[in-house]
């Protein structure tokens, strides 16, 4: 198992003039700690759950790009941007242009979208659930096809591309892994078997995990695709305050035998680094051995 290290709160000591050492800080920690992977939510106000609306939030692929220059191994994506955010045809050049600049670590991670607040906010459009569903396919056509060697048209029922070109293409082969978000039985898990290479869902139990992964199995059956070909995510969150690293290796275990890969998360307390550290030390070798 490896684990990928998600930044969703950013309100630090030092405030917004200190943010960005912090940021690189953080992020050269976690790539020396052996994390296989840095995440950051895409949003535009702080989400609840994590913090106060009001509280600090970075614009995801220019954070990425910061980190990107400031590591040189590990994996860099969102977790995960909302397919109302950008029109696909850009975001698909912005996680193309992360690649080429990362040498090759871009992951594009994406959903449906769901925080109506920061939509209306900032006056994006913010349609029914089931109109972004259909736009969320659509999104995940136009990445394929533009990552491939297919520069013509892109005709769907809420974009339409009159030349898909892309240049320079993405260094990664055959493209960037698509990863997406969401635990939805009917309508996300299959559009993870028809066009991700990876899932992330949220599962507070192994069982839990276990009862998706099946319904993914099905999904893929019936749409031609190799099961054991998408990488399995869960978020998971690591507090070294409420658990001794013992105990986290030992649940990370029980998620490990369901055929959780990768559990990717936030580390409470991630600003201190020493947290960072003992997870390198405690956790990471450990899991990797599940």
């Amino acid at each position: 198992m490896k684990l990928g290290l998600q930044i969703p709160y950013l309100t630090w000591p030092g405030g917004a003039p200190q943010l960005g050492q912090k940021l690189a800080e953080i992020s050269r920690a976690a790539e020396d700690a052996g994390y296989a992977s840095i995440w950051v939510m895409d949003h535009y106000f702080q989400i609840p759950g994590v913090g106060k609306t009001e509280e600090d939030m970075l614009e995801a692929y220019t954070a990425l790009g910061y980190i990107a220059a400031h590591t040189s191994r590990v994996g860099l994506g969102t977790l995960v941007t909302g397919v109302t955010y950008r029109h696909p045809g850009v975001l698909a050049k912005q996680a193309t242009t992360l690649d080429v600049l990362s040498g090759g670590r871009a992951w594009l991670g994406i959903g449906a979208a769901w925080f109506e607040r920061e939509h209306l906010g900032l006056g994006v459009p913010f349609p029914p659930l089931k109109e972004r569903f259909q736009r969320l396919e659509e999104a995940l056509r136009i990445a394929h096809q533009m990552w491939s060697d297919d520069n013509g048209p892109f005709a769907g029922k809420h974009y339409q591309l009159a030349e898909t070109l892309n240049v320079p293409q993405a260094l990664k082969k055959p493209h960037p892994p698509i990863l997406i978000g969401g635990s939805g039985e009917k309508k996300t898990l299959r559009l993870v078997a028809k066009y991700a290479d990876a899932c992330n869902i949220f599962a507070m139990t192994p069982e839990e995990a276990a009862r998706k992964f099946a319904i993914l199995r099905e999904h893929c059956e019936r749409e031609g695709r190799d099961y054991a070909a998408i990488e399995k995510t869960i978020y998971y969150r690591i507090d070294l305050d409420g658990a001794e690293p013992s105990a986290i290796v030992e649940s990370l275990g029980a998620f490990a035998a369901v055929g959780v890969q990768t559990a990717i998360g936030m580390l409470a307390g991630v600003e201190r680094i020493k947290n960072i550290e003992t997870v390198g030390r405690d956790i990471i070798p450990a899991v990797a051995k599940l």
